[in-house]
């Protein structure tokens, strides 16, 4: 038989079958995503920006791109909520791929300020002494040179940077703005792909304690590999229950008011076992990412081995995205199965909780400790997820603010605390800090209050806020619980404060180095934020509120 016979034997076949019509162009709303689309074109610039710049004008052409990018982004956010999409024109974009609502909004806003304060951290120069006559930063020389190697010394010698951070920030960045406000499972997991890659590799480094970041990169990645894994099978088992990735067709056949079923899938569409299943696997997933007992098991060891500005970046933007995310699926995808998710979501909110304050008490590395206050603070912040009401939603959003910038700036300040290894991040050599440096220390003590939610700080705004809504929403007891572990967190807390104000200064014990403008500006940021949100919130838990209902 011929080609051309063949070829007519398939077109005769598939018109008689199902005649082909013009398949449609996809319509994309750019405005709507130009936030994300600004962030990405500046991540593939800084990528050309490494190939063909020269090395020596690397590291401003990087920091300017990404700082320009950021600002840009953040202003497209404030345009797009300005003109009503977070509220009155609040819609499903991207064919049906992307929310644009108030949450998104809101949370995008919060992410791209925690990447800009974030960068000014990567970007500082001045911490280390200078190396051969070249300022350095917290990332390694060369990242491919063996910890030690004779490449690795000729690297340093060179003056080397790895500048290749800043566009791994913003490729991280414009996977965490498409998190929360995803809207299929596809576009959930692609996203969660994309800022997770780039963490992982901006783990592993750290110029100081090479091998220890090495091994922090590798502990999150494989630990990441096996959530996504899960992520991906919950995201197939729930297809198969609903014949659709959109989260509005999802919970439509959860709540039983779909009305098309698709012949193909008909015997398993409706098959709760594949719902309850997939729906579990997808949320273990996002607790993994949000740090949440017992899926907590990377966040200390990563916290520690990960250079200090990526662990302060990390640590707030991570969570607010994984936040959002979460917060949508409960809300949009599953709000038929509350009764089913509810009591789950309730014990590992009284377990996180209670592992990460209990646990923290016996850190003695400042890093680790702040790891398991994170944990604490996920299951804080669980409690507003599961109050299932608007007063959740917006009393979430506005604790994920305020956290993100207490906690780039705490971190920024254990960049300042040095000895002659780098980083004196164990607790011991911070004793008599306040008299070395009383300023440092009274800004660390700023942070450590707000976390243990003291009253004038945004932590206090922040917890008051969520456990309102808790109880309103029905779970009192909850609110017991946070109240017992704010109070055990407040022991550790406060004794790092005495340990810095009321202890002997060592005579071996750390200098405080003089930062740049960079990481001022960070801390600066993080203690107006801090301070603002603590004494006057309303405003901002005003904006919460508008923008705490999600588009379906």
């Amino acid at each position: 038989m011929s080609a051309t016979a063949v070829h007519s034997l398939w077109t005769t076949a598939a018109t008689a079958a199902d005649p082909i019509s013009k398949i449609d162009a996809p319509k994309i709303e750019y405005g709507q995503l130009s936030p994300t689309l600004i962030i990405l074109g500046a991540a593939l610039i800084g990528v050309l920006v490494e190939a063909f710049v020269p090395r020596k004008s690397r590291y401003y052409t990087q920091v300017f791109v990404s700082a320009v990018a950021l600002c840009a982004a953040f202003a497209a956010v404030v345009a797009l909520a300005a003109d009503g999409y977070g509220t009155t024109k609040a819609h499903i974009a991207a064919m049906g791929a992307i929310a644009v609502d108030g949450p998104s909004l809101f949370l995008q806003g919060v992410i791209l300020l925690s990447g800009l304060v974030g960068l000014f951290t990567f970007a500082e120069r001045r911490l280390d002494p200078e190396a051969h006559g070249s300022r350095v930063d917290s990332f390694a020389a060369q990242a491919a040179s063996v910890p030690g190697s004779d490449s690795e010394k000729a690297a340093v010698k060179a003056g080397f940077t790895t500048t290749e951070v800043f566009p791994l920030l913003l490729f991280a960045v414009a996977g965490m703005l498409v998190f929360p406000s995803a809207n299929d499972l596809l576009t959930l997991f692609v996203a969660l792909e994309v800022f997770s890659l780039p963490l992982y590799l901006l783990c592993a480094l750290a110029r100081r304690k090479r091998l220890l970041s090495q091994e922090a990169a590798v502990k999150y990645f494989l630990l990441g590999a096996f959530a996504s894994a899960f992520t991906l099978f919950g995201i197939a088992l729930l297809y198969g229950y609903a014949g659709s990735m959109s989260y509005s067709a999802i919970s439509q056949v959860v709540d039983g008011s779909i009305t098309n079923i698709n012949p193909a899938l008909a015997d398993t569409m409706g098959n709760d076992a594949l719902l309850l299943i997939g729906g579990a696997m997808i949320v273990m997933g996002l607790l993994f990412k949000v740090g949440a007992v017992p899926f907590h098991m990377w966040t200390p060891d990563v916290y520690q081995g990960a250079p200090t500005p990526v662990t302060g970046f990390m640590a707030a933007a991570t969570k607010v995205a994984a936040f959002g995310a979460l917060l949508r699926l409960l809300y949009v995808v599953l709000p038929g199965l509350r009764w089913d998710w509810r009591p789950v979501m309730w014990g590992v909110a009284i377990i996180t909780m209670l592992g990460g304050a209990i646990v923290a008490i016996t850190q003695t590395d400042i890093k680790r400790l702040l790891a398991y206050s994170s944990i604490a603070h996920a299951g804080f912040i669980l409690a507003g997820v599961i109050a299932t009401t608007r007063d959740g939603v917006s009393s979430v959003l506005f604790y994920l603010g305020a956290y993100s910038f207490v906690t780039i700036g705490a971190f920024a300040v254990v960049t300042l605390v040095r000895d002659a290894g780098g980083e004196a991040t164990h607790l011991s050599k911070w004793a008599g800090l306040g008299r070395r440096s009383p300023l440092v220390a009274a800004v660390f003590a700023v942070f450590l209050l707000s976390f243990a939610g003291i009253p004038l700080t945004a932590g206090f705004a922040g917890k008051f806020a969520v456990f309102k809504a808790a109880a309103s929403g029905g779970a009192a007891p909850l609110v017991v619980v946070g109240v017992l572990s704010s109070a055990i967190a407040a022991f550790f807390y406060i004794r790092v404060i005495v340990l810095m104000f009321f202890s002997e200064p060592r005579p071996d014990g750390p200098t405080v180095a003089v930062p740049s403008p960079l990481t001022m500006a960070t801390i600066g940021v993080a203690v107006a934020a801090t301070l603002v949100l603590g004494v006057a919130p309303q405003y901002f838990l005003d904006l919460a509120n508008q923008a705490g209902v999600f588009v379906r």
